[in-house]
Formats: structure tokens, C-alpha cells, sequence
């Protein structure tokens, strides 16, 4: 009994003590390659188009496999911009060809997508070859994103807004409401 409960708060130590040292390691490669990070900011085992495009706040925290797509014409701004103490869970995909803004204090669940953009779809010539349209996302402060929600073109989602797992966003949502489905509609206000 003596012996898991020591094995259980070593194990909790090397955690709090040198998994933050190695993601820290991790972002500190991240700027040198470009990345624009504030105090305190973790960043997991990201994978990164242009580096550069995107800039972090403070005390943001971003677990592994989130995927930083810019898609866009090269510039030497940030189109990737998200705010202070933001959570990015596993996996999320910013796929961006003009540009997302993201506030303060957001949580953006696993799994999340956003994409800027679209394939043009005119009869007479084939699809991959076409321009499509797009145009910036916005995410106010105090968004909470459930697992998986898609966020398309255009949108602008308020303040204090929640969105439920699996929903997509293909319109803006006011301020404190929450949505959920496919296509998102409004289920209830935010109390």
C-alpha cells in the first residue's frame, strides 16, 4: 500500500515537474522558427505550414497534434491569431487561407476544424483548379467549443457563446447562446 501510493506521487511529480520543461523545450523550437508566443504559453507537438503566420497570446495552452494549415498567399503578418489563455485540445486544425481571430479565454475542444475557404464549384472546368471564396473567422472572448465542431467561412461566434460537440457553424452566433447540430441552431440562451 506504502509502495503505490510513492510510486503514485512520484509519477505525479515527474508530471507536473518535467512534462511542462519538455513542452517548453518544444515552443521555445517553435520561435526560432517563427512562431510569436506570450509569457507562459505551451505549446504540444504541433505541425506548422508557415510558423510565422501565427501569433499566441499569454498563458495559452495547446495539447499535441494541433495543426496550423496556412493556405494563403505568403506574407510576413500573422492570419493565425488567437488571444491570452486560450485551451487548444488534441488535434484541432486551423485551415486557413485569409485569416481567425481568436479572443481571451477560449476553449476550443479536441478535435475541432476551421476553415476559411472553399473550393469554386462552376460548371465548364474542374473543381481543384478553381478559386473559391473565403473570408475570416472570428471567435469573440469566452467561447467554449465542444469536441469536434466545425466552424466555416465567414462566421463570427459572440461572446460568452457555447457550442455543442459535433455541431457546424455555418452562420454568426450572437453573444451568450448556446447552439448545437448540423447545420448549428440555436438550442437556449446562456444563463
Amino acid at each position: 500500500m506504502i509502495i503505490k501510493k510513492i510510486l503514485r506521487l512520484g509519477l505525479f511529480k515527474i508530471r507536473l515537474v518535467y512534462i511542462p520543461k519538455y513542452f517548453s523545450f518544444r515552443t521555445s523550437i517553435y520561435r526560432f522558427q517563427g512562431l510569436k508566443t506570450g509569457k507562459g504559453t505551451v505549446v504540444g507537438n504541433a505541425r506548422f505550414t508557415w510558423p510565422h503566420q501565427v501569433k499566441i497570446g499569454d498563458s495559452s495552452r495547446f495539447e499535441h497534434d494541433v495543426y496550423f494549415h496556412y493556405d494563403g498567399i505568403y506574407s510576413d503578418s500573422a492570419s493565425i491569431i488567437i488571444g491570452n489563455n486560450v485551451f487548444v485540445g488534441y488535434g484541432v486544425e486551423f485551415n486557413i487561407r485569409k485569416a481567425i481571430h481568436v479572443g481571451n479565454n477560449c476553449l476550443i475542444a479536441s478535435g475541432c476544424k476551421f476553415i476559411d475557404h472553399d473550393h469554386g464549384m462552376a460548371i465548364g472546368s474542374y473543381m481543384n483548379s478553381q478559386i473559391g471564396t473565403e473570408d475570416e473567422i472570428y471567435l469573440e472572448d469566452d467561447v467554449w467549443l465542444g469536441v469536434n465542431v466545425v466552424v466555416l467561412k465567414g462566421v463570427t461566434i459572440g461572446e460568452g457563446a457555447v457550442i455543442a460537440a459535433n455541431a457546424v457553424v455555418t452562420k454568426s452566433i450572437p453573444k451568450n447562446e448556446v447552439w448545437a447540430g448540423i447545420p448549428a441552431k440555436k438550442v437556449k440562451d446562456r444563463l
